[in-house]
């Protein structure tokens, strides 16, 4: 009995000190952002400038315009050739805004952090910061099915991955998931428009406004408030780092563990 009293004890308190750790964590790298000094012998890197301000305007009400027919789409519907349509669409996109930015004569390598540090320090540093992120991004689903209470229906990628009844179909969405969604997504979301919202607006408010838009644009009430934290989370990884190779890995990693969960419902709570 005294050893059930302090497992007990343990459930409550570990989730709480992992929320603290998470919090005090991100807490940290905002205040190195805030107090960070240029230095004086580094070459300035060039912002965006109303060109890719008006870009990013245009593709976000795209975006948006397109939610309400995403919104009616039946997911559990969609074939192979659909999900490879999607993701050329995805590469296609990230494709058209790096040459755009290349034809303006943006340097993308020292804009984005792709050679500042390597890959295998990326991949850590982003797997630290995602454990760091979870408590948070978990907070918010709790709350969020505090206020909608009931069964909630699930995001589109996940009925997807339910649905799917071909060994292929998984394959295929697992490694647009883990390959294509961060490559692009992060490149669009954090590269493009936090940059264009940095520009114009300063960190903070293109930390936030481009974690709403990354949650809206997944078209799915239940998962917004998580996905908001999640992308905020992401933006400020990419911000610290200098890299968008960390908030890559970061996406990458995030989406691996969420379709191994769904893969073992038997193992993992769902």
């Amino acid at each position: 009995m005294a050893f059930d009293g302090i497992f007990s004890a343990l459930a409550a308190v570990i989730p709480a000190l992992f929320l603290a750790a998470g919090v005090y964590i991100y807490v940290a790298l905002v205040r190195q952002i805030s107090v960070r000094v240029a230095d004086p012998s580094a070459t300035p890197v060039r912002a965006f400038g109303w060109p890719e301000a008006t870009l990013a305007t245009v593709f976000v009400l795209l975006f948006l315009r397109g939610l309400a027919v995403s919104a009616s789409h039946d997911v559990s519907r969609i074939q192979n050739r659909e999900l490879i349509e999607g993701a050329l669409l995805s590469i296609g996109l990230l494709v058209f805004i790096a040459g755009f930015l290349w034809l303006r004569g943006f340097d993308l390598n020292s804009l984005g952090g792709f050679s500042k540090i390597g890959f295998g320090r990326a991949a850590t540093t982003g797997g630290i910061l995602l454990l760091a992120a979870y408590p948070l991004v978990l907070l918010a689903e709790v709350v969020t099915q505090k206020f909608l209470p009931g069964n909630l229906e699930k995001q589109g990628i996940v009925e997807l991955f339910n649905a799917s009844s071909t060994l292929e179909q998984r394959v295929a969405i697992i490694l647009l998931a883990v390959t294509v969604a961060p490559l692009a997504e992060e490149f669009f979301f954090r590269f493009f428009l936090y940059g264009v919202l940095k520009r114009y607006f300063g960190r903070s408010v293109g930390v936030v406004l481009s974690g709403l838009l990354f949650a809206a644009v997944h078209a799915h009430l239940p998962s917004f408030a998580p996905l908001f934290v999640l992308g905020m989370c992401f933006a400020i990884a990419y911000e610290w780092s200098g890299s968008l190779l960390v908030s890559m890995t970061m996406h990458a990693l995030f989406n691996a563990l969420a379709l191994t969960a769904l893969a073992f419902p038997e193992v993992i709570p769902q």
